[in-house]
């Protein structure tokens, strides 16, 4: 997540803002060399940053057209077979034997291996490259640590025992583990194709249900389906996704694109049954949850109170109100409504403002509060509006400035995962795969490569740490719920919103489904009669 594995509240903001300037960037026809009638049309951006078109690097959920691992999700979220056509699992838990498809190949036509697994996994956690995801997603895998430490450079726990039987040797018995391996990290790369030099993410030979056919920088990419896809050719010829070609719900009205997500702002328009595209519109629950980092490394956020008293002064419900109008749900704490350990009886900590001064007072710091920057993702001098209306609270309820500092969108990230921020920043995660695991021992735990405001609490730490080996499902989603519980007590960070998704889709579109977690969806979908 992802991550998160998107930025949630920069994306978020800029559908806010894509209204003001759609028609000021509105571009001619595209000119392509591919019948549109026969190609899925989608709106995207492009980042400039190489980074995220590595499947061991992105901070996406990965390009799941040209990339594919070994299991995956259906569009009802079950876990299904991939370039792995089945596997066992040992009776401790620990082993898992994976059995490659024998017709699964790289878009070049060479058979996937083991190998190419081992190659592709160890690659990733090589110091070298600096991943900021191995550890979360293979980090159970015994001796992948320690490449990532520099202190081997095998990963122990992979063996291939022939061809197409690879074995993975996991440090304990973890009933989510397979569920990661659905991420982009675990994604499998052709060793030629990478190491023929540092543009190879341009002209990438993957082993996914598309191939890419052309990138033309800021203008489009367009993706031809791969007829040789080990588990059959997709129904659609092409895909083209466009990129600073205008606003896309514009495009969407006048048939330049097939589908967009819809401004919050417009969101009543479509709801009414008597707008001509209201059922053309698709709604939902996200498994997503945006909140605001206390580096609790930084003062004064290394204070237990000022971290409450903040959490304490923001009034949620006017937050939702006024800058997402409406349209979106408040979060009292990490797990969103749709996920499993969800708690309608957790405790959040509340909206007072008189109290939020008191425990201000009570801190360490009182009245002699450091100077606070606020980083994210934006250009110049400009404060979108969701980081305007925290502060704005911050400043009337506890009397405190604060400073933003915003940071190119594109390398976001990188700054974050390095520590190039401020005491504050924004963010969000969403789920990779539906567990409690992926949120609570993902972002929190002591020492996670995603725990990036650096919070510690030793008890919570002993919690996830049993629950990850719990095999009594209610106990384990107990465990998880009291785990919830600490990290809301404690004002690791400030929840903010759960998200709802709103979705516009041409009727000839047909198998369409809309997931909470990103999944290959045009592998599910066809065209008829556009």
């Amino acid at each position: 997540m992802k991550p998160v594995r998107t930025l949630i509240l920069f994306l978020s903001a800029l559908l806010l803002l894509l209204p003001l300037y759609g028609a000021a960037s509105a571009a001619p026809a595209l000119q392509i060399d591919v019948p549109l009638n026969q190609a899925l049309v989608l709106d995207g951006g492009e980042s400039t940053n190489p980074r995220q078109y590595d499947p061991a690097t992105t901070h996406t959920a990965g390009d799941k057209r040209i990339y594919s691992g070994l299991v995956s999700f259906d569009p009802q979220l079950n876990l299904t077979p991939d370039l792995a056509e089945s596997w066992d699992i040992s009776p401790d838990g620990t082993v898992y034997t994976f059995h490659l498809r024998t017709n699964a190949k790289f878009h070049d036509g060479r058979a996937v291996t083991a190998e190419d697994f081992i190659y592709s996994w160890t690659r990733a956690a090589s110091p070298e490259l600096g991943s900021d995801t191995v550890l979360t997603y293979l980090g159970d895998i015994v001796g992948l640590p320690e490449v990532v430490m520099s202190q081997s450079s095998e990963i122990s726990g992979l063996k291939a025992l022939d061809d197409h039987t690879l074995q993975v040797t996991i440090d304990a018995p973890k009933p989510y583990f397979i569920l990661k391996l659905t991420y982009a990290t675990a994604f499998v790369v052709d060793r030629a194709n990478v190491e023929s030099g540092p543009d190879w993410v341009y002209n990438p030979n993957g082993t996914g249900p598309y191939k890419l056919r052309e990138w033309k920088n800021f203008e489009y990419m367009i993706y031809e389906r791969n007829p040789e896809f080990y588990l059959g050719q997709p129904s659609i010829p092409y895909v083209v996704v466009t990129m600073y070609q205008g606003d896309s719900m514009r495009m969407y009205e006048t048939g330049d694109v097939d589908m967009t997500g819809v401004y919050v702002s417009s969101v009543d328009r479509f709801l009414d049954p008597t707008e001509p595209m209201h059922n053309e519109l698709l709604t939902g629950v996200d498994l997503c949850t945006s909140y605001v980092v206390f580096d609790v490394t930084q003062p004064p956020f290394d204070d237990i109170k000022v971290r409450q008293a903040f959490s304490m002064a923001f009034d949620r419900q006017k937050y939702i109100d006024v800058v997402w109008h409406g349209r979106t749900l408040p979060a009292r704490g990490i797990f969103p409504p749709a996920l499993p350990g969800f708690n309608l009886n957790l405790k959040g900590l509340p909206y007072d403002p008189e109290q939020a001064k008191k425990l201000l007072a009570e801190s360490k710091y009182g009245s002699n509060m450091p100077p606070i920057v606020f980083t994210n993702a934006g250009t110049g001098s400009y404060v979108d509006s969701d980081v305007a209306a925290m502060l704005q609270m911050w400043q009337q309820n506890l009397g405190v400035t604060v400073t933003v500092e915003n940071l190119e969108p594109n390398f976001y990230y990188d700054q974050i995962y390095a520590g190039n921020h401020g005491q504050l920043y924004s963010t969000g995660w969403c789920a990779d795969y539906p567990d409690p695991e992926n949120f609570a021992d993902v972002l929190f735990h002591t020492g996670s490569p995603q725990n990036n405001g650096k919070y510690s609490n030793p008890a919570l730490d002993s919690l996830l740490e049993q629950a990850r080996t719990e095999r009594d499902v209610t106990k384990r989603i107990g465990m998880y719920q009291q785990a919830e519980q600490i990290i809301v007590d404690d004002a690791a960070v400030l929840f903010l919103t759960h998200s709802l998704s709103y979705q516009l889709v041409k009727p000839y579109i047909k198998g369409f489904t809309l997931t909470p977690i990103d999944i290959p969806i045009e592998r599910y979908i066809w065209l008829d009669g556009k």
